[in-house]
């Protein structure tokens, strides 16, 4: 599997999402994708309780470590890359997480709106 160029939303180089834990649908910290990533795994989050709550609700639990998968779980402040159909329904229901666009692959366009994504822009400091 050859990831696709690594082309941020802005048109940019994709940025690095995380490393701890490790992200990314070729677990290299990045939002890369290819045509095997069929969750399109390119929209750099930032975790909320709110939104681990609510991806478990709706059957993705993120949180809770799977020792045998060397999975840590994801924790509030950690930064991953979430399905962009898993973003935008979250959009849709009021519990989408902050945003890292430079870490967002431009794929997730396919799925999310720009705006969508600029308006949940995490921005330094906030």
């Amino acid at each position: 599997m050859t990831p696709d160029e690594s082309i941020n939303i802005l048109g940019g180089p994709l940025a690095v999402c995380g490393s701890d834990p490790v992200t990314g649908f070729f677990r290299d910290g990045s939002c890369n994708t290819c045509a095997a990533d069929q969750g399109s795994h390119t929209v750099c989050a930032i975790m909320t309780a709110e939104f681990l709550a609510y991806s478990k609700y709706v059957g993705n639990d993120l949180s809770t470590p799977i020792p045998e998968f060397q999975f840590p779980g994801v924790a509030p402040g950690d930064q991953w890359c979430l399905c962009a159909a898993r973003w935008q329904e979250a959009f849709l229901e009021g519990n989408a997480p902050a945003v890292v666009l430079e870490a967002t692959h431009a794929r997730a366009l396919e799925i999310c709106r720009l705006e969508d994504l600029q308006a949940h822009a995490f921005v330094s400091g906030s």
